[in-house]
């Protein structure tokens, strides 16, 4: 269909099914290596040691680099913890210079060919900017029409730090996620103006801002329709009145806020205000 970009991650347990995809279709000579741009992230619970988790990565992928690679949370995990939601117990204090060091350090060896974060605030990229030899060349966060990231956007465009989002359809498959946005009236009905799907107007937006859109489906329809949507143009009109939209963040991360060990008290302190 032509997807290229693959999106896994350790705490998905995706890995080893990526890989062994990638493989069969490099083998049967579909595609080659250079032709798919594969992401994957650093567990909250390995940043004592980037460097060994991303070899476990390759281990799992049966590849020998991966394109991309990103620190998933700005949190801390014991080294035990591999759930994606932790315990009271689980947090420790995050040094994100030791973490993002390692992450250099992956680079430097070739494990992988850039690096960068997700689930970073405006003010988390401003600090991680203030120490990195390396910036960040993805920051992958939660974007769609309903939470457009306009703040954080700009300053990731200021940093030339490509913005790369998830839940571009604002998670509808997810127990978090939610239809809010491709059951939007508005959506719906620009949708209807350009004989589109909502979905086609939600990942054209994303396009629009210059993000890369992650989209999941295990539909072979769904995932036609989602790839056709760069064929869709949305006009300015269309564009001024989703910016009208109300904003509502589905991706919350309660779970990684508490008032006792985790070093964020509330959700403000996690996402510094942008929420």
């Amino acid at each position: 269909m032509g997807y290229r970009h693959l999106d896994t991650a350790k705490i998905y347990g995706s890995e080893p099914a990526v890989g062994n995809a990638l493989r069969m279709a490099i083998e049967d000579e579909s595609i080659r290596r250079e032709d798919v741009f594969v992401t994957s992230k650093l567990w909250s619970a390995d940043h004592h040691d980037p460097v060994s988790a991303l070899k476990q990565t390759l281990r799992n992928l049966g590849m020998e680099y991966v394109d991309m690679y990103l620190v998933h949370w700005p949190v801390k995990l014991k080294p035990w913890v591999c759930y994606a939601v932790p315990k009271e117990e689980d947090f420790e204090q995050l040094d994100l210079e030791s973490t993002w060091a390692g992450m250099e350090k992956c680079l430097d060896i070739g494990f992988c060919r850039c690096i960068g974060v997700s689930n970073f605030s405006s003010k988390k990229v401003e600090r991680l900017l203030e120490f990195a030899s390396v910036p960040p060349a993805v920051n992958q966060v939660e974007m769609h029409p309903m939470w457009r990231q306009r703040k954080l956007r700009e300053i990731c465009a200021d940093h030339k730090i490509h913005v790369s989002a998830y839940s571009p359809l604002g998670g509808p498959g997810n127990a978090w996620g939610s239809t809010a946005v491709v059951e939007n009236p508005l959506i719906k009905s620009i949708a209807l103006k350009h004989q589109a799907t909502p979905a086609q107007v939600a990942l054209n937006w994303g396009l629009s801002k210059g993000a890369s859109v992650i989209v999941k489906s295990f539909n072979p329809d769904r995932l036609k329709e989602n790839v056709a949507s760069f064929s869709l143009k949305l006009d300015d009109e269309d564009l001024l009145e989703i910016d009208k939209l109300e904003e509502r963040k589905m991706m919350r991360g309660e779970f990684l806020v508490n008032d006792t060990t985790s070093p964020y008290k509330t959700l403000e302190d996690l996402w510094d205000y942008e929420i």
